[in-house]
């Protein structure tokens, strides 16, 4: 019996420890609660007061102006590469067709002035806005480059886009907000505090499957470090970081009204983490494709091949070939590739390609003399010479050196003559999005052989009225096939291919995308002007 009671009595301690427990834990729970509901209701008020007080200014602002602002998100608009002649491009177009609006843009240049970077616009596109635009100089643009975060680049370059984006809102309120540099995280700051409507034109996304993939696949490619593509525990956390890195993407782009992607590659992408289906449309970027049609393409005759690419050549001002001397000129056959000296771009292909080409056609001296390759491209930076440097010295490795030219940051002139003086446009970038080198090749009459993935492969290098309009190529045999195949070509077969592709490539220029960009946009700026 005694024992019995014993054990009650244990049981009812028990239950009272419990019973205490549960008290302390629910004493504390319910100040948290009340606590967390009492900020979540700050937090609310606040960003109401925010948004109340920005849409004030905006208000003030329009009284004074008379018209509805758009403003442009450009960091870097003085960097004078395909991004900004879609800015430029699209600034003119608006300006054009709206002459009630007044324009911004966001920059982040510092040391320069507005009167600069309009000139630098129209040294570089030969562009020239009619009307003046207003720049902002953002004083933080550290926070979006890549250098200021070592590790989880991704991550902090979008909350510092985030910051910059509120700097950029509280110096300037605009009606239409327009990201042309892909800082999708800057959208639902202008949409959600500035009250702003918010469009954006997509050149590449900031995460893409593509990347998962690579991740999963333990594969060292690009930013993927060597610790971790080797251990399996840090790849699987990386895999869940860009998953949940995708998603807060995806939720920050599908704030858009309106978005405009540059190609299919960046379409399927952007449909795929965006999931706007109805608000997404592609623009095709304006190519300087007018600068290259003004050359004409000359016929080769079948018994002296190159004396359509002599007289081009001359008239280009190229004419240090006397008449009589080009004998042995007329043989050779230049292959050119045009890009930044940037790893991704993979200028390694084009020598090693290159060479099997010439162990291949190496019977035959004269077959190996009559070639050459050219790397044209420009240097961003230190590193960027670097890499020069270990091409040069793979070249003399393979034993090329004597056939491989380097031309760096050469003029537009020089450019220009290069592409109508070549007989193939090399690229070898795996899934570029979309691939400005390949069309001014196509429009200056060469014929392009470019890399079987993304831009190239879905939107450039296609058959046009079912004629070919190029080759396609994605390994160092390949490549090599490739050129053996359009060296072999009769004159008169390459000018068809030529032509062809000159008049396909008419699609990429500057009219075309202003139309397709006016006509994306349109709906939007009707409601502006209300």
């Amino acid at each position: 019996m005694d024992g019995h009671g014993h054990s009650h009595h244990h049981h009812h301690n028990f239950s009272l420890c419990f019973c205490d427990l549960m008290r302390l834990l629910w004493s504390l729970v319910v100040p948290c609660v009340y606590l967390s509901l009492v900020l979540t209701l700050v937090l609310l008020l606040l960003l109401m007061g925010v948004r109340l007080w920005l849409q004030g200014r905006r208000k003030a602002r329009r009284a004074e102006d008379g018209g509805p602002a758009v403003a442009f998100f450009h960091p870097y608009c003085n960097a004078g590469g395909g991004g900004e002649r879609v800015l430029w491009c699209s600034l003119r177009a608006l300006m054009h067709r709206y002459p009630s609006f007044t324009f911004v843009v966001y920059t982040g240049d510092q040391g320069v002035t507005g009167e600069q970077i309009l000139e630098g616009a129209r040294q570089r596109f030969n562009i020239t806005l009619p009307r003046p635009v207003t720049f902002i100089f953002l004083r933080h643009r550290m926070l979006v480059e890549a250098g200021s975060y070592p590790h989880f680049t991704l991550l902090g370059q979008s909350a510092g886009s985030m910051f910059l984006g509120w700097e950029a809102l509280t110096s300037f309120v605009p009606d239409l907000y327009v990201d042309s540099m892909g800082y999708a995280f800057t959208l639902p700051i202008f949409r959600y505090l500035g009250g702003c409507k918010v469009a954006s034109y997509v050149h590449y996304p900031t995460v893409s499957t593509d990347m998962l993939s690579v991740v999963r696949e333990r594969n060292p490619r690009f930013n993927n470090a060597d610790f971790i593509s080797r251990n399996p525990v840090l790849s699987a956390v990386k895999v869940v970081y860009y998953c949940c890195f995708a998603l807060l993407y995806g939720l920050a782009g599908s704030c858009s009204d309106v978005i405009m992607v540059n190609s299919t590659w960046t379409l399927g992408h952007i449909l795929a983490l965006w999931r706007s289906p109805n608000r997404t449309s592609i623009v095709y970027p304006p190519c300087d494709v007018r600068a290259f049609l003004d050359v004409p393409l000359e016929e080769e005759d079948e018994d002296e091949v190159e004396e359509g690419w002599e007289e081009l050549g001359r008239e280009l001002g190229s004419g240090e070939e006397e008449e009589g001397g080009g004998g042995v000129d007329r043989k050779c056959h230049s292959i050119v590739s045009v890009g930044q000296f940037r790893p991704e771009k993979d200028h390694r292909l084009q020598i090693r390609a290159f060479c099997k080409l010439l162990d291949r056609r190496g019977e035959d001296p004269a077959g190996r003399e009559s070639l050459r390759l050219v790397l044209i491209g420009g240097c961003r930076n230190q590193e960027d010479e670097e890499r020069v440097l270990m091409l040069r010295g793979l070249c003399e490795e393979l034993g090329l050196s004597d056939r491989v030219d380097f031309k760096l940051n050469i003029p537009f002139e020089e450019l220009k003559r290069e592409l109508v003086d070549a007989t193939i446009g090399l690229h070898t970038m795996w899934n570029e999005h979309f691939g400005i080198g390949v069309v001014e090749c196509m429009a200056a009459g060469t014929i392009v052989l470019a890399h079987k993935s993304g831009g190239p492969k879905l939107d450039i290098v296609v058959p046009f009225e079912d004629g070919p309009t190029g080759f396609l190529a994605d390994s160092e045999d390949s490549y090599a096939t490739a050129m053996e195949t359009i060296l072999a070509l009769s004159p008169s077969a390459r000018l068809e291919i030529r032509r062809n592709a000159r008049r396909s490539v008419e699609r990429f220029s500057d009219q075309e995308f202003e139309a397709s960009f006016l006509s994306a946009t349109e709906t939007l700026m009707q409601r502006l002007e209300r």
